[in-house]
C-alpha cells in the first residue's frame, strides 16, 4: 500500500506493509529501485535490527541478570510475541520484519542513506507495561501465551487484506476498546515517533517503510514533529503502588503481632499457620504448573510467606533463581529457544523460558496469597 505527498520540499513516499507477506517484500524493492531515493526510513530500531541480523543472540542473554533486575514480564512478553510473529511466518514461508531487511539492502543498492526511525523496543515493552493495571497485565499475558499456540489458518490473501484501511481500522478500535494502554504505547506513540523521524529525515525524496496499521497515524502527525525525548521516557512507578507496596506487609505484620500480644499465644501461632499455608502452597502451585524442580517448589513454598512480607524481593525470583541453579540453562537451550517458544511442550521443555515462567507463576500465585490470606488471617482475631 503506496502513498505520496509533499511534506517541505520534500517528496515522501509512505509504504505501509503487512510484515510476513511476500508481496509487501515485493512492493518494497520495486518502489526503492524505481525511485531511487536521498533516504530510505524503516519500522525498525537498533535493538530489532541487530536482532534480526543476528540470529545467536539469545546464547548472550544472562538469565540470573534478567531475574534479579525484574525484567521478566518484559521479556517474556517480547518472547511471546516474537514466537506469534515466528509462526505466522513459518505458515506462508516469510520471517518477520523481511521487508524491513530488503528496503536497507536495497537502499545500499541505489545508494540512498537509511534511518532506523522506530523507537526501541525495550523502551516501548517498559513503557505499555508501566501503563497496565494488574487486571490488564494478566489479561494481556493470557491473550499472547494462549494466542502463540493457536494455529490459524490463514493465507497470503488473508495477510494482505490486513493493509486494508476498514479492516485495520477495526482491529485498532477493538485493540482500544479491550486494551486502550496498549494500543497508545504500541501504536499511537509510535505512530508520532516514526512520523518524527521521517518528517526530519535528509533529502528530497525519502521512501518511509512502515508496518500498515501505523500509515493513517502517521499521516495525520507528519507535519507536527514531537520531542523524541518525551517518548522515550520510562515511566515512574506509581505512588500509591509505593505505598501499597509496603502498607499490606506492614498491616499484615501488625495483625500478625497484635494476635500474638492482643489476644494470645494460639491465636497468634493460628494466624502465622495459615499465612504460611496460603501463600507457601500457592506459590508451589505455581511452580507445579511450570513443571518446577522439586527443590524449586519447595524454595517456592518457604519464600512466599517471607517475601510477601518484603517488598524488596519476590518469591517468584527466589524460585526462578533456584531454578536456574538446579536446572542451569545450556548452549542449546539458548540454540533452541526461536523454535521452542512456539509450541507450549517446548516452552516447558526449554530451561530458559522455564525459568521464565517460573518467576511470573510463582508470583502470581505468592500474590493471590497474599490477598487471600489477608482477610483470612484477620478474621482470627
Amino acid at each position: 500500500m503506496r502513498e505520496e505527498f509533499i511534506l517541505n520540499n520534500k517528496k515522501i513516499i509512505l509504504v505501509g506493509t503487512a510484515h510476513i507477506s511476500q508481496d509487501s517484500i515485493d512492493e518494497v524493492t520495486q518502489i526503492i529501485r524505481e525511485e531511487k531515493p536521498d533516504t530510505v526510513c524503516v519500522e525498525l530500531c537498533q535493538s530489532r535490527y541487530d536482532s534480526i541480523h543476528n540470529a545467536n543472540r539469545w546464547k548472550n542473554m544472562d538469565i540470573i541478570k534478567v531475574i534479579k533486575q525484574g525484567k521478566t514480564p518484559v521479556l517474556l512478553a517480547n518472547l511471546m510475541m516474537s514466537a506469534f510473529q515466528k509462526k505466522m511466518g513459518d505458515k506462508l514461508g516469510v520471517k518477520p520484519g523481511t521487508e524491513m531487511v530488503k528496503a536497507l539492502e536495497i537502499a545500499k543498492e541505489v545508494g540512498a542513506s537509511t534511518v532506523l526511525a522506530d523507537r526501541d523496543v525495550t523502551i516501548t515493552l517498559k513503557r505499555t507495561w508501566g501503563k497496565l493495571s494488574l487486571w490488564e497485565k494478566m489479561k494481556l499475558f493470557g491473550q499472547l501465551f494462549f494466542g502463540i499456540f493457536e494455529s490459524p489458518d490463514i493465507s497470503e490473501e488473508d495477510i494482505e487484506k490486513l493493509k486494508e484501511k476498514d479492516m485495520l481500522t477495526e482491529a485498532i478500535e477493538t485493540l482500544s476498546k479491550a486494551l486502550p494502554s496498549v494500543k497508545t504505547v504500541l501504536v499511537d506513540e509510535r505512530d508520532l515517533y516514526l512520523s518524527t523521524k521521517i518528517a526530519e529525515a535528509k533529502g528530497e525524496t525519502i521512501v518511509a517503510v512502515v508496518g500498515a496499521a501505523h500509515t493513517p497515524g502517521i499521516k495525520k502527525n507528519i507535519d507536527s514533529p514531537v520531542d523524541l525525548s518525551e517518548l522515550e521516557i520510562l515511566p515512574k512507578p506509581k505512588k500509591t503502588g509505593k505505598i501499597l507496596k509496603w502498607l499490606i506487609p506492614l498491616a499484615m505484620l501488625a495483625v500478625i503481632i497484635y494476635g500474638f500480644l492482643g489476644v494470645d499465644m494460639k491465636v497468634g501461632l493460628e494466624m502465622v499457620k495459615y499465612w504460611v499455608l496460603i501463600n507457601g502452597v500457592l506459590a508451589a502451585v505455581g511452580a507445579i504448573l511450570v513443571g518446577a524442580h522439586i527443590i524449586t517448589i519447595i524454595s517456592a513454598f518457604v519464600a512466599a510467606p517471607i517475601t510477601s512480607l518484603n517488598p524488596t524481593i519476590a518469591a517468584g525470583w527466589v524460585a526462578g533463581l533456584t531454578e536456574a541453579w538446579v536446572r542451569k540453562p545450556k548452549v542449546e537451550d539458548f540454540e533452541n529457544l526461536a523454535h521452542d517458544i512456539t509450541s507450549i511442550k517446548g516452552f516447558r521443555k526449554n530451561k530458559v523460558t522455564k525459568i521464565l515462567l517460573v518467576v511470573v507463576f510463582c508470583n502470581l500465585g505468592s500474590a493471590i496469597g497474599t490477598f487471600i490470606g489477608i482477610p483470612w488471617v484477620a478474621s482470627l482475631l
